[in-house]
């Protein structure tokens, strides 16, 4: 049985290159990263080094690590000509990774090319990971039907993650990752249940840091929302990152313990010590084996 951690984000030399590269923001001096709207920030270079990495997931027990693009730099909202070359340095260093890793496809979401994204998901990537604002409502998912339509055509899933956070006067370095990274897999979670399962009723979902804990708002959805889409959904899942008993407890009462999947966000954050967040060992096992498969697959644990 194979433990699985669905996020993860890890820079290969040949995306950071790509990144180096360019003068205007999303772009890296050294190891400097220059955004929008944020301050410059210092990114440790042992956190994307692929050996200590890889040593990091067989000490916390891991058969496969999926990583990301790290949809908060924005390279998916860029121009097609800018998104592009960035991209394929992504692709081209996450599909060479080795065991234990695998990986998440990335999309240009400002100009959509689902030809080019079915060419990337021929690399092996298990499916397609899109920033949370660019799901945010039903535009949105009119602009991404073709990449949407892609993957259930394939057969693979989708992860919402979220995207960059909107310019905002200088405070605390928490801040993008406390408000506006939460406010948009809230909007996302409740943006998929009114235009993204009724055009895509077989489409498989995970959401990044348990949706913002939007799942929580299922007493209130009830009451004022459509109550026949008020339950839980089989093929939709959140996953783990940044939370810890408190929250992933309440979340599997408001969704079942079979819509949790175990994922860290690391470098960002780590593996939970405790797998089943104190639940027990059923739980442990349905979050980093049994609904990791059934999210990647459509099949349950064998």
């Amino acid at each position: 049985m194979i433990s699985v951690d669905v996020h993860q984000h890890l820079w290969t030399p040949s995306l950071v290159a790509a990144l180096r590269s360019r003068r205007e923001p999303p772009f890296l001096d050294g190891w400097t990263l220059f955004l929008d709207g944020e301050p410059p920030y210092e990114v440790p270079p042992a956190d994307h080094d692929v050996a200590r990495r890889t040593e990091l997931a067989a000490a916390d027990g891991l058969g496969r690590v999926l990583v990301s693009m790290s949809a908060p730099i924005g390279v998916e909202w860029l121009p097609s000509a800018e998104a592009r070359p960035l991209l394929d340095a992504y692709h081209e260093g996450a599909a060479a990774l080795p065991e234990p890793f695998g990986a998440w496809a990335a999309a240009c979401v400002r100009d959509i090319d689902a030809s080019a994204t079915a060419k990337d998901l021929d690399q092996g990537f298990v499916g397609l990971q899109l920033p949370a604002n660019a799901l945010a409502d039903a535009t949105g998912y009119a602009r991404c039907a073709p990449l949407l339509e892609l993957l259930e055509g394939r057969d693979l899933p989708l992860f919402v993650h979220p995207g960059p956070a909107a310019a905002a006067p200088e405070g605390p370095g928490w801040w993008p990752a406390m408000v506006p990274y939460v406010q948009q897999m809230h909007a996302a979670w409740f943006a998929f249940r009114a235009f993204g399962r009724p055009r895509h009723p077989r489409l498989r979902v995970c959401f990044a840091l348990l949706a913002g804990l939007a799942p929580l708002h299922g007493e209130r959805f009830a009451a004022r929302g459509d109550k026949d889409t008020a339950g839980a959904d089989p093929n939709v899942f959140v996953e783990t990152s940044s939370y810890g008993p408190t929250a992933v407890d309440a979340v599997v009462r408001a969704l079942g313990v079979g819509a949790v999947v175990q994922g860290s966000d690391r470098p960002y954050g780590e593996p939970p010590h405790h797998p089943g967040f104190g639940l027990g060992g059923a739980a442990a096992y349905a979050f980093r084996i049994a609904n990791p498969r059934r999210l990647l697959t459509g099949r349950e644990s064998t």
